[in-house]
């Protein structure tokens, strides 16, 4: 409760439970046709009681496109961790429990992935499906895959070779229930940790497809597809590109910062 109470852990938690908090309740409020209202007489009006963030180029209100979009971004972030999850646990454990021809046929499949970075991989992956919500939470779950496998292989293999997994395994536990019951239950600390981090890339990377234009597509609120459009009116309104890449920063601020105290917690090593 310490490590949560400091300072990096209240600021990174207050950011993510906010954020959070409007993503979920927002849909329930705010119908998503205002976030496609145009009014052309209040196009790229500045911030005021009327609209407080101001309005884009098409005179739709940036508060309401900012609530709308921070929906739309953590849950193509949040699907596509969980994609990498159910990819990634899996095989990482089956890695790095059984190792021999197996892990190395796994691992070379994954240092494949790995020599490509992140973004290009997810780049090309929805270039190749096509630009949809779908197909963009498949590319950005796909490329962070196997940066997650390589931990859980690393961990797997720190378990396997502890005293107690070595006591299971002379009581002639079987390999389905010595990893559900001794190598999973250890090395989850490690995975919440990353899938937290990886969330706060995930976002990055939506709104880099999105900016891009193979992310989400218009009408649809987003805040990639925000500051795409706000390129051509910097010098007149800048408030249509500061918007949305503060909720951007912020987002990923909070998600960091929480995921750095989240690791301190789990992370009995990191005590000392």
């Amino acid at each position: 409760m310490r490590r949560f109470l400091s300072a990096k852990g209240l600021v990174g938690l207050t950011l993510v439970v906010l954020i959070v908090a409007i993503a979920l309740v927002a849909p329930l409020f705010i119908p998503e046709t205002a976030g496609t209202r145009m009014d052309m007489r209040a196009r790229l009006a500045g911030p005021s009681l009327v609209h407080p963030f101001g309005t884009d180029q098409l005179g739709r209100d940036l508060l309401v496109r900012v609530v709308l979009g921070a929906h739309t971004s953590l849950t193509i972030a949040g699907l596509a961790v969980l994609l990498s999850i159910v990819v990634g646990l899996p095989l990482g454990v089956v890695s790095g429990y059984y190792r021999g021809h197996l892990d190395n046929l796994l691992m070379r499949l994954v240092d494949t992935l790995l020599a490509f970075p992140a973004l290009l991989l997810a780049l090309t992956i929805s270039a190749m499906l096509g630009p949809s919500l779908q197909n963009t939470v498949i590319a950005i779950g796909v490329a962070f895959t196997p940066y997650l496998a390589r931990i859980v292989r690393g961990e797997a293999l720190r378990v396997v070779q502890m005293p107690y997994v070595e006591a299971a395994r002379a009581a002639g536990t079987s390999d389905p229930m010595m990893i559900v019951r001794h190598i999973l239950p250890n090395i989850m600390p490690q995975v919440i940790v990353q899938a937290t981090i990886s969330l706060a890339f995930a976002i990055l990377a939506e709104a880099g497809l999105s900016f891009l234009g193979l992310g989400t597509q218009p009408p649809a609120s987003s805040w990639g597809l925000m500051i795409q459009a706000s390129r051509d009116y910097l010098d007149r309104a800048p408030w249509t590109a500061l918007v949305p890449g503060a909720a951007v920063a912020m987002t990923v601020l909070g998600l960091n910062m929480f995921g750095d105290v989240l690791r301190d917690v789990l992370d009995p090593r990191a005590r000392a």
